[in-house]
């Protein structure tokens, strides 16, 4: 179901997307995968992954320089909540750089 997630994401939005993580990664306690993009996608990936997450859990925050409070204050969960391990999360750090997008999404039906 991930995978099949990833990949319409991939081919409808202009997005970044990270490794594929089949074991814990930091604060996070599933395998995951990162979804990078820009402030300006927000109006339409959201609410796009509302309707299509299927049973998947989606966490959604913001890219500040304090990553425990994105995480754990600021965030938006789609579907059901999962654990986050405050103790990995730093109070202070560089906010990542902004993506580097698909710049070629492939609607295919």
């Amino acid at each position: 179901e991930a995978e099949r997630l990833r990949t319409w994401i991939d081919e409808r939005f202009s997005v970044t997307l990270g490794r594929w993580h089949d074991v814990k990664v930091g604060p996070h306690d599933q395998a995951m995968f990162q979804v990078a993009f820009a402030a300006d996608l927000f109006s339409a990936i959201v609410p796009w992954l509302m309707l299509n997450h299927g049973t998947l859990s989606v966490l959604v925050h913001p890219n500040t320089t304090n990553p425990r409070r994105d995480h754990l204050v600021n965030p938006l969960w789609i579907g059901s909540p999962l654990a986050v391990h405050e103790e990995k999360l730093p109070e202070d750090a560089a906010a990542e750089q902004p993506p580097s997008p698909n710049t070629h999404p492939v609607f295919r039906p």
